[in-house]
């Protein structure tokens, strides 16, 4: 691919992921997109033959972003507690970054989920460094008796549901005040942690 092609693949995915944030997976349109990146539709589906694929594209380089911070994180000697911040906090700046991400996620389940499992399966992401850890700890009691696998569920649940419930959350609970829903995403990299790891610390 020659640095032209990139240079056009790369402005149609920041186009496309600027649609996909305004509007969702199901409002954007492709003639939207082509107008965004300042290319003729013809050539958007000649680089991505359709929104599904386009989609996919910016969905599984998200991923890629998110999974190797993680995974390395998780084999690391790194005390359990500083592994939940660092877990919580890779996870909500991701989404925060692309909000879209985890509605797709919902979206496709319902829909195909085959296709979401093969697609974290082939991110890599393997939790068992982080459960055997988590099952050491309890062992040796420095921390509560607690399941790492509903810990693990608990934390991504956490994390992933403010940005599910995105309009809820605005036109409900902070009263269409879009600047209130923003800061409260940010307090949610303290609040998320600190309420996992004080609900298993050894009191």
């Amino acid at each position: 691919m020659s640095n032209k092609e990139i240079s056009t693949e790369q402005a149609i995915l920041k186009a496309a992921k600027n649609i996909f944030i305004r509007k969702g997976m199901e409002g954007a349109r492709m003639q939207e997109i082509a107008d965004e990146a300042g290319i003729n539709k013809a050539l958007l589906h000649y680089y991505f033959r359709s929104k599904d694929k386009l989609f996919e594209a910016i969905f599984t380089d998200a991923i890629l972003k998110i999974v190797p911070n993680i995974m390395e994180m998780m084999k690391s000697d790194l005390p359990l507690f500083t592994k939940i911040e660092l877990f919580t906090n890779n996870y909500i700046d991701a989404f925060t970054e692309n909000p879209f991400v985890p509605g797709f996620i919902m979206h496709e389940l319902s829909r195909d989920p085959s296709k979401i499992v093969n697609m974290v399966k082939n991110a890599g992401i393997n939790p068992h460094p982080f459960i055997d850890q988590v099952k050491r700890e309890t062992e040796s009691g420095n921390i509560i008796p607690v399941d790492p696998y509903h810990l693990i569920v608990n934390m991504l649940s956490m994390c992933i549901f403010p940005f599910v419930a995105t309009p809820i959350l605005i036109n409900v609970l902070f009263n269409k005040n879009a600047d209130s829903y923003k800061e409260f995403i940010l307090q949610r990299r303290k609040e998320v942690p600190h309420f996992i790891i004080n609900a298993i610390k050894k009191k």
